[in-house]
């Protein structure tokens, strides 16, 4: 490369967006929904590089030594955004919601901010009115239609302390006020728990229960806490109670709808910048 072309390649924008997962170490999941997330966001801002970090140290551990796959914590990819001296750059959680995982990333990115001359998150997936009506259109148009009149759909999310675990229960809210009341929204830990969601479908007279997970990726609590066979999971409940019951194994980022959603949370992001010069 001569001096005007190393000069041009300096003066290039170098744009990204770094996809944000808490990570699975299923690889047949993760083909399916975080790597889709990723390919949908690349297709539709072709002019950005996309990257991936997760944030569970973990399952990045285990898919080194399991697999030999290597993949980057928040801290090592965004010290390779600084080195690679990109100037715009775009953080794009997978979260479900603003949540202890979302918190914990925005705190370990925080302070590499002031390296990019454009900077912005985009949000995770249910963080305003419009992505929970995106999400139960989804539902309602792909999913209900499908379900016996006797069955319910109990969505079986991860659930938390933190008080954006109000998320799940304005979801629940949502799906009664768009007259989808054979749809009920339950969590591991949080509220409303097992035990709620039990008891509202019992009231219904449902004979058939349809767990999914309310899971971007259907990692251990969909396989385990929910479909497994071993005492206290969601399954072997609603089987003593005299249910039968049917276990659906895909995660919400299998589906294009929540493609979609993730895609425009990027595009928020990207016409941020145009006000933060304004």
């Amino acid at each position: 490369m001569d001096a005007i072309q190393e000069e041009k390649s300096r003066d290039r924008e170098e744009k990204a967006i770094l996809v944000v997962s808490v990570g699975t170490s299923y690889n047949d999941t993760r083909a399916l929904t975080i790597n889709a997330i990723e390919a949908a966001i690349a297709r539709a801002y072709p002019d950005y590089e996309v990257r991936r970090a997760f944030t569970s140290q973990i399952i990045i551990d285990k898919l080194k030594d399991r697999d030999g796959l290597e993949i980057q914590n928040v801290d090592e990819a965004m010290e390779q955004l600084v080195a690679d001296c990109v100037s715009t750059l775009v953080v794009q959680p997978t979260h479900m919601m603003n949540g202890y995982e979302y918190d914990k990333m925005v705190a370990g990115i925080d302070p590499y901010a002031r390296n990019f001359a454009s900077f912005a998150y985009g949000a995770p997936l249910l963080s305003g009115v419009e992505d929970y009506l995106a999400l139960i259109d989804c539902f309602q148009t792909e999913i209900v239609p499908n379900l016996a009149g006797d069955a319910a759909l109990v969505l079986m999310g991860h659930g938390t302390n933190h008080f954006a675990n109000a998320t799940y229960a304005a979801l629940n809210y949502m799906f009664r006020d768009k007259a989808m009341r054979n749809v009920f929204v339950g969590t591991v830990e949080g509220y409303p728990d097992l035990d709620t969601v039990m008891a509202r479908v019992k009231t219904g007279g449902y004979k058939k229960v349809i767990l999914r997970p309310l899971m971007v990726v259907a990692g251990d609590h969909a396989k385990n806490d929910m479909a497994g066979d071993e005492e206290g999971s969601w399954k072997t409940a609603f089987k003593a109670e005299g249910f039968e019951v049917e276990t659906i194994l895909h995660g919400l980022g299998e589906l294009q709808s929540v493609h979609d959603i993730y895609v425009k949370h990027v595009g928020d992001a990207i016409r941020s910048f145009g006000r933060q010069k304004e």
